[in-house]
């Protein structure tokens, strides 16, 4: 609307274009459909479950259970390897039936139950079938999960949906840290150090949030998308890549390098402790990267949307090399704040952009199998990845084996802005 004003100098005009960016990215979010805002609570308080533990899961591993850093490497790296796995035979599965919601409840309530059973482990054999079980859960439930997100958003809004689906999940990560960083302080003798029985206790504790996760996804979740239930084409869905964009196949390829250079966050942890930061202050540390994915991963979402899937991802996974080769030669704790900080960025250009960008590539009755094939690709090489930064950690010191890392990372996003071509989105 007109009023009659007359700028004559352009200082007034760039807050004026940021308020009214901010309102409008207000009102999209305000807009999001019920669905996807259900999903989002209910990653928020399983994350909050989930982060109130992996803090300290290194330092209890390795401190309290004698757990060398190869064997952090078989524990996260296995778990997440059997995750990616089952997340493509459940993402086909949910496609097949046109339902995806009992998967969905399954996965959470699965999850949710063995959990704290970790407060109750004698030996890092035991901690890994905990997790192993636990990723189970998470397998079963994340490909039809993201269908589901991707089925209630229309294309225009899906990198928003992804986004913000990301950042309650990552505001569950804040969430979880800060109470277990409150719970120590209060339960333990020794923060910088607290006994098994203290960490035991704290992982008991975190079923709380794991069971409320279960009762809105049983009562609040629909199994409908944004044009009801799914309809099945007249050709079957099949589980191979027959069928989807070439685009998306190269996509998956690149993929599953870049996860070659992305071990576990356990060794940023542990790298750390190494430099620095105390054991009680860690869940603070683990709070703080949650809280820049939380911040970024809405902008992300939102930019995917105006300026393009593969800009925002190339950028990221440079980023996210930059970060590790940094973390090669992090010396004092106030950098390794500052590294991690730096790194929940990458995630917020990423983690819901990726997720889009394989909604946009496939027809919409693939679109759990095909998000099942995307964790099928990151699982291929998240164990090898683990297992390599553990073996270069064990045989030539941390320099080495982040420095590695940066360099797989950095040729996957050259690869990727030369090779993937994304067209027209699919609604």
């Amino acid at each position: 609307m007109d009023t009659g004003e007359t700028e004559t100098t352009a200082g007034p005009v760039e807050p004026r274009a940021k308020l009214n960016g901010v309102a409008a990215l207000r009102r999209r979010l305000l807009r999001l459909p019920r669905n996807v805002l259900a999903i989002g609570l209910v990653s928020l308080l399983n994350d909050a479950s989930s982060e109130f533990i992996y803090p300290l899961l290194p330092l209890f591993l390795t401190l309290t259970l004698g757990a060398s850093p190869f064997a952090v490497g078989v524990i996260e790296g296995g778990a997440e390897s059997l995750s990616g796995f089952l997340k493509l035979f459940s993402g086909y599965f949910s496609d097949r039936r046109g339902r995806r919601k009992g998967l969905v409840v399954f996965g959470y309530g699965l999850a949710s139950a063995v959990r704290p059973l970790i407060g109750l482990a004698t030996s890092w054999p035991q901690v890994f079938a905990i997790r192993l079980t636990d990723r189970f859960g998470k397998g079963v439930r994340s490909a039809p999960r993201d269908a589901m997100i991707a089925d209630a958003a229309a294309p225009e809004e899906r990198g928003l949906a992804f986004g913000f689906h990301r950042a309650m999940d990552h505001a569950g990560a804040v969430v979880g840290p800060l109470l277990s960083y409150y719970t120590l302080s209060f339960i333990a003798t020794n923060n910088n150090s607290p006994t098994a029985g203290e960490y035991r206790l704290l992982f008991l504790l975190a079923s709380v949030p794991a069971l409320a996760a279960v009762v809105v996804a049983v009562f609040f979740v629909r199994d409908k998308g944004r044009e009801g239930r799914i309809e099945m084409k007249q050709t079957p869905v099949r589980l191979s890549l027959r069928g989807y964009d070439a685009n998306f196949k190269r996509f998956l390829f690149i993929l599953a390098l870049f996860t070659l250079s992305n071990s576990s966050d356990a060794f940023l942890l542990l790298r750390a402790r190494q430099a620095g930061v105390g054991a009680a202050l860690i869940p603070l540390l683990w709070a703080a990267l949650h809280v820049s994915k939380v911040c970024s991963s809405v902008v992300g979402g939102d930019l995917s949307d105006r300026l393009g899937r593969k800009t925002l991802i190339v950028s990221g996974w440079l980023l996210y090399a930059a970060v590790y080769f940094a973390f090669a030669f992090v010396s004092t704790a106030r950098e390794a704040w500052i590294l991690f900080l730096i790194y929940g960025i990458y995630f917020g250009l990423t983690e819901g952009t990726e997720k889009a960008l394989v909604a946009d590539l496939v027809q919409p009755e693939r679109r759990g199998t095909a998000f099942g094939l995307y964790n099928l690709a990151f699982s291929i090489t998240v164990l090898p990845a683990s297992l390599l930064m553990g073996a270069l950690w064990d045989w030539r010191g941390p320099v080495t084996a982040f420095a590695v890392s940066a360099a797989v990372g950095s040729t996957a996003a050259l690869l990727l802005a030369l090779a993937v071509r994304p067209g027209a989105r699919q609604k």
